[in-house]
């Protein structure tokens, strides 16, 4: 399953699950038509495609989400946490709204929906030699969790939880379920972002480069590979959470 899955990132995501022969579950909120056209592709891959729509700052409806997908698909594998909220605030600005909005999406909603899938998974058959996690959770997190900057404040504290629980998560998950994380930096334009702003944002990094959605994909197919990865975090950003190059460094141009 993949939340936020109708669209951009999440849509590149659910296709390439599809492609490797893996149903999916697709989780929407508002984006029902986009929803139906991503299961519609996947389809045409040969698997089987769903959609599930919530609201994930509702508690009761984030707890349903995993029962109704597994009622419908049988257990599930794979869970990628992408759905989230990003919106402007900063420590003055701030309200409890844009604090449980952000923390509801980006934090609590993977927390849940970590925990029914981790019930749901199935006992693994007895196995000789080193056991072998069968379960995967991929939580998008964001580059910044390694660089913060006090604009986005509450977004970036929900994105730091989840960084955390990503680590507990594949602490207390193993050997069954292997947890794992994906930074993106500066990869599709926001909808209130100008072209020029995307474009300096992308060229600041130090790769000179953003990623685009096949870059996300990569990482994605990288996890669900690797068997002896878990914990980890892997920043999809063009290098941008190792930005070096500000005036403090730099100094001032000798003349």
């Amino acid at each position: 399953m993949v939340t936020g899955g109708a669209r951009r990132l999440g849509r590149a995501m659910v296709l390439a699950l599809a492609g490797r022969g893996h149903d999916v579950a697709i989780h929407y909120d508002r984006s029902a038509a986009e929803a139906e056209a991503t299961a519609a592709e996947a389809r045409a891959l040969g698997v089987r495609a769903a959609v599930f729509q919530a609201d994930l700052l509702d508690e009761a409806a984030t707890a349903a989400l995993v029962p109704r997908v597994t009622a419908e698909l049988g257990p599930l594998g794979v869970l990628v946490n992408n759905a989230s909220i990003f919106e402007y605030d900063t420590l003055a600005s701030a309200t409890r709204e844009s604090w449980d909005r952000h923390v509801g999406s980006n934090l609590r909603a993977p927390f849940v929906l970590t925990q029914a899938f981790a019930a749901q998974l199935p006992e693994p058959p007895p196995v000789t030699g080193e056991p072998e996690a069968h379960g995967l959770v991929v939580n998008m997190v964001d580059q910044r969790v390694l660089k913060p900057t006090p604009e986005f404040m509450t977004y970036s504290l929900a994105k730091a939880g989840l960084w955390a629980l990503t680590r507990t998560a594949a602490q207390a998950l193993a050997p069954r379920i292997r947890v794992n994380a994906i930074g993106p930096g500066p990869t599709m334009q926001g909808a209130r972002q100008s072209v020029s702003h995307f474009a300096r944002q992308r060229a600041a990094t130090i790769l000179g480069r953003g990623a685009d959605a096949g870059d996300i994909v990569a990482a994605l197919l990288y996890l669900l590979d690797a068997r002896a990865v878990t914990g980890q975090l892997i920043c999809v950003d063009g290098g941008q959470h190792l930005g070096w190059q500000t005036p403090d460094i730099l100094g001032e141009p000798v003349p």
